[in-house]
């Protein structure tokens, strides 16, 4: 490795010329990779994690939060095309020894089911933490809060104790555009979090009181911690599904349309603006109903049967 970037803002620049020069690319196209460039570089720069060391992880991390923030799939594309453009430029420049994109795939752009978790599976992940380390109790609080709460990563490591009701059992949570929703905990949550004030929250630097969820060290979490804190148990447990923390986020919704809770009822609680970003979840239900017809009908017994 050669060359050191000053600042992110120098890379910018520097990519920028990269594009109109060696790739010969129009000002409109390059605009647009500036664009999804930076949105990369704010997300790496709000984790402390200078664009030059940042690993395949912390990308993951990056393009699992483009879900959590209701980013369309087709535009999740083009800002995984920016971003594995941009890192292709590093490794040329010789900024990088390695591109860390090279094994990220670029989404399909058609609809998406996203994954979900069986109840089963969410508890596997749970019993997978080994409550021997300090930090059990939190990740304990963590899932629960996830999977009963149905919050963005960004909503959980933003909560703030003053915004955290568990004697009335709900939180106020701070979405996107500072819109603010109650949304309730369920009762294994707020136990799990309980058990966390009293018990796991042990450091806490100064600046950091006001925080939920905590790290080691007694700073705020960050979102890519929690992603590694999901996927590190999802692998314990056996889950072979690709997991992130949007996937709990998922779950919560399909499980409460799968008991009955109505499609408005979900979109408040996720805090979609709009009814059709909800509707998704339809289409994942339609998807089970059929696979479960196709399953269990007798026609279809029948013709599955020895003969």
């Amino acid at each position: 490795m050669r060359n050191t970037p000053a600042d992110s803002e120098r890379l910018l620049t520097l990519y920028d010329s990269f594009l109109r020069l060696e790739r010969g690319l129009s000002d409109n196209t390059r605009t647009a990779y500036a664009a999804d460039v930076s949105r990369l570089l704010e997300a790496l720069a709000q984790e402390s994690i200078p664009p030059e060391k940042a690993s395949q992880a912390d990308l993951e991390a990056f393009v699992a939060s483009l879900h959590d923030i209701g980013i369309a799939p087709r535009s999740q594309a083009r800002i995984i095309s920016g971003m594995k453009s941009f890192y292709r430029f590093l490794f040329l420049e010789h900024y990088i020894d390695t591109d860390p994109t090279l094994l990220i795939p670029t989404p399909n752009i058609g609809e998406h089911l996203p994954e979900v978790l069986t109840v089963e599976e969410i508890d596997e992940m749970v019993a997978a933490i080994d409550m021997s380390k300090p930090e059990a109790q939190r990740n304990r609080a963590i899932i629960e809060t996830l999977y009963g709460s149905g919050l963005r990563v960004s909503e959980l490591v933003g909560m703030t104790l003053n915004r955290v009701f568990l004697d009335e059992g709900y939180l106020i949570v701070e979405g996107k555009g500072n819109k603010q929703r109650m949304v309730p905990l369920s009762d294994v949550a707020v136990d799990e979090i309980r058990a966390y004030l009293r018990f796991g929250r042990v450091r806490v630097k100064q600046g950091h009181e006001h925080f939920l969820f905590l790290n080691r060290s007694g700073g705020k979490l960050t979102r890519v911690m929690v992603f590694y804190i999901v996927r590190s148990l999802a692998e314990a447990a056996g889950i072979k599904k690709t997991i992130s923390p949007h996937t709990l986020r998922h779950s919560f919704a399909t499980h409460l349309l799968e008991g009955g809770a109505s499609l408005r009822a979900i979109q408040q609680m996720l805090g979609h603006e709009s009814i059709a970003t909800t509707e998704i979840y339809l289409h994942l239900d339609s998807t089970r109903l059929r696979e479960e017809i196709l399953l269990h009908h007798p026609r279809n017994i029948d013709k599955n049967s020895p003969t």
